[in-house]
């Protein structure tokens, strides 16, 4: 038990010592400048998850499988609450954590605003899920890729920006469901890509 509390720890440690970083894509924002509205969409499509080479459909089956397997039912359940996390627990985080960054350019952004010019596509494409027994843990970190569009003219690409690695873990610990460690991934992402965009755009 002991030796597995310290892998866990240099596991974290290795982590979050990689975490969080822009690995590509333009970084000027002035196309933002004098924008106070940014609309938001979020996009799941060959999402990945717990492995890279595993699809998001292959990892929720197994889960239902054995979950299942153990209590009738409750494999279910689960699928039902991975599926809803996305509306109530990830995407209210990005926005409220992006919107907090930005609202000194008194900018407003979130899903389905209208009068944008421009629209921020969030399209998620890894998720580690991490997880928290009490004697060990390991956030989760997920895998975005920003694309800023035009709103009128999505085919029309103004930047995009990759980042790997937004962590996702709770100070007190109290994070030991899935949808709270990878609400505060989103949480990190919104942040972080807020602080570039008033950096190199905003400022």
């Amino acid at each position: 038990m002991k030796k597995l509390s310290l892998l866990a720890a240099f596991m974290m440690a290795f982590t979050f010592a990689h975490s969080q970083k822009f690995v590509e894509g333009a970084k000027d924002f002035k196309f933002l400048k004098g924008q106070t509205k940014i609309n938001i969409e979020y996009d799941y499509e060959n999402l990945h998850v717990w492995k890279r080479n595993q699809t998001e459909e292959e990892y929720v089956d197994t889960k239902v499988k054995e979950k299942n397997e153990k209590q009738a039912g409750t494999g279910d359940t689960w699928k039902v609450n991975w599926e809803k996390a996305r509306d109530e627990r990830y995407k209210p985080k990005f926005e409220e954590l992006f919107n907090k960054v930005l609202e000194k350019a008194s900018v407003t952004a979130g899903e389905g605003v209208s009068g944008a010019k421009y629209t921020l596509i969030v399209k998620t494409t890894f998720i580690y899920p991490g997880y928290n027994i009490g004697i060990s843990k390991m956030p989760s970190y997920v895998d975005f890729e920003f694309i800023w569009v035009e709103t009128d003219n999505k085919d029309k690409v103004i930047s995009k920006q990759l980042m790997k690695n937004a962590q996702g873990s709770q100070m007190m610990g109290f994070d030991f469901d899935i949808p709270t460690r990878v609400a505060e991934s989103y949480a990190i992402g919104g942040k972080k890509l807020a602080a570039l965009v008033w950096k190199k755009g905003l400022k």
